[in-house]
């Protein structure tokens, strides 16, 4: 009987022999041994050359094996292990088979007895416990079969196991730099900059190599595989949209994607903050925008081969985002309108305060541009907080001399606008009592090739209607939407544009109804149609643009 079969494991043996009804082979028959053993266990067999995925049970052991090729001598071999979540357990075994040892040719008592004492020579080579990613580099031989064993104590996991025997042909995971560190070269209010060296995998060639980034404020994240593997579990209860893994040809639910100067961001939310997903070609160098300010953030660079989709990740860094300086504090004077312009990118706060000399306070909000939120607090204590949207009214009640703070912020990188006014709430407004909807609606049976219809709602309070056309082009129409002032009035119009103004009102809101044929019009004609309506005291409020195209034949 060969060393081979004397020597393997005996569980392994005497299921094979019950399966197969395999006599012990000689030394020329270990190949078809080999076969048999593989085709019933072929489940324990780690594949040579390939990335396998194997999921742990809590607290039960999995075991693979593999063989030296039939008549290689010793080569190297190297075994890299991903955890993909909590801490592992991992060991290799070596079973050695001494050669020219004869064995009995029946199943007897002297066998099992040279089974035990072949135990012996079992001895194990290595063994790591935790969740880095690890790889043990070695001298395989024929004479010997590997056993590896894996075990999670935590709960139910999975990892990814890379075996090769072939340390020549090149490398499935990309290399890492000598220094593997990753820099934080700057920090601002909202802002951090990284850098870190090159992966020689980029500098020999780039095509398929790319850098990601992931930044979160919990932990980082030791493989591409466990951060992944963090997200999916973290709990996202978002409706679905647009989503990528980092390897960005894995479309995963319930992520927002943004491709913005050939860089794909991903972000998703989650019980514990943000994670954002950055991939950047190969720049080794990026500035990591719309922190939040005195916030602490991990940060993780993985170095991807989008081709075999295996990655290798840098050591990760952490760094504290600067505290946001105290806005200037502006004082509201009663019935006096302060306009409110925030830059996105670098003053997105502000804020206004005023002393109540009434108990009743009332504030009115027009949103000119962007989006803002605004929070007002009275003696510290908020009292409203919401994101702003057209005209907004509150009406508080307090008492004499409360002082009420007005914080507004931007929520967007462009630049916003509003319009403020604090007054006791009996005042004459300045602003014009609002209709239900700001919306002007056209009539599409009513268009013809010279003359488009419209209609919009009024109040009960008579009031000054202004109407307003402006022809456009097909690529302006987004421009035009997303760029309007509504706080702006007709005086920055051109008087050209002007088409007419007029009086009306109903006391019965369900007949304040006007409607307006816009005629003189150029037959298949894009137009901007804008109404504008004046109160009291002449500040106007602009309805919700709309464009409209003439017929082109009639």
């Amino acid at each position: 009987m060969s060393s081979f079969w004397l020597y393997l494991p005996l569980h392994l043996l005497m299921a094979t022999c019950l399966c197969h009804s395999i006599k012990a082979p000689t030394t020329s028959s270990q190949q078809s041994f080999k076969s048999n053993l593989f085709n019933f266990y072929h489940s324990l067999i780690l594949a040579d050359g390939k990335e396998t995925t194997i999921h742990l049970l809590k607290d039960i052991p999995k075991r693979y094996y593999f063989v030296l090729e039939e008549g290689r001598a010793l080569a190297p071999f190297s075994i890299t292990v991903t955890p993909c979540d909590v801490p592992i357990e991992w060991s290799i075994l070596v079973y050695k088979f001494p050669p020219g040892k004869a064995a009995p040719g029946d199943h007897d008592t002297q066998e099992v007895s040279k089974s035990h004492k072949a135990s012996s020579m079992v001895s194990t080579i290595f063994s790591y416990k935790g969740n880095s990613v690890e790889t043990y580099m070695g001298m395989s031989s024929h004479s010997a079969l590997y056993l590896l064993e894996f075990l999670s104590t935590e709960r139910d996991t999975h990892i990814t196991v890379y075996l090769t025997t072939d340390t020549t042909s090149g490398h499935l995971y990309p290399e890492l730099p000598g220094d593997p560190r990753i820099d934080v070269v700057g920090i601002g209010h909202t802002t951090v900059t990284l850098a870190w060296k090159h992966s020689p995998s980029v500098l020999q060639r780039s095509e398929g190599i790319q850098y990601c980034l992931l930044v979160n404020e919990k932990h980082n994240y030791k493989s591409l595989c466990a951060a992944e593997t963090a997200i999916r579990s973290s709990g996202m209860k978002l409706p679905p949209t647009v989503a990528l893994s980092l390897s960005p040809y894995l479309l995963e639910p319930q992520q927002v994607m943004i491709l913005s100067n050939s860089e794909l961001s991903i972000i998703n939310k989650v019980s514990s903050g943000e994670v954002r997903q950055v991939c950047m070609g190969t720049k080794n160098t990026y500035t990591v925008p719309n922190l939040s300010p005195s916030t602490q953030y991990y940060f993780d660079v993985f170095i991807v081969n989008l081709l075999t989709n295996a990655s290798a990740a840098y050591t990760g860094t952490f760094a504290r985002t600067l505290e946001e300086p105290e806005p200037k504090v502006t004082e509201l004077k009663d019935g006096k309108v302060v306009h409110v312009v925030l830059d996105g990118k670098k003053q997105k706060f502000y804020s206004l305060q005023y002393q109540a000399r009434h108990k009743k306070i009332h504030f009115t909000f027009q949103l000119c541009r962007g989006q803002i939120r605004v929070h007002i607090t009275r003696n510290g204590k908020t009292v409203a907080s919401e994101n702003l949207s057209g005209l907004r009214y509150f009406s508080l009640k307090g008492k004499l001399l409360d002082t009420y703070s007005v914080q507004l912020r931007s929520t967007e990188e462009s630049n916003s606008s509003v319009k403020v006014l604090a007054s006791p709430h009996f005042h004459k407004p300045l602003f014009p009592l609002l209709p239900e909807s700001l919306k002007i609606k056209s009539f599409s049976k009513l268009r013809t090739c010279r003359s488009v219809t419209i209609a919009w709602l009024g109040t009960q309070e008579e009031s000054k209607y202004c109407v307003y056309r402006k022809r456009i082009e097909e690529d302006q129409i987004w421009r035009e939407l997303q760029s309007a002032d509504r706080c702006s009035g007709p005086e920055s119009r051109h008087k050209s544009e002007k088409v007419l103004c007029k009086y009306f009102y109903d006391l019965n809101l369900q007949r304040a109804v006007t409607t307006e044929t816009i005629k003189g019009l150029e037959a298949g004609t894009l137009y901007l149609f804008d109404v504008y309506l004046f109160g009291p005291s002449g500040i106007p409020v602009r309805y919700h643009s709309k464009v409209v195209k003439t017929r082109k034949k009639c």
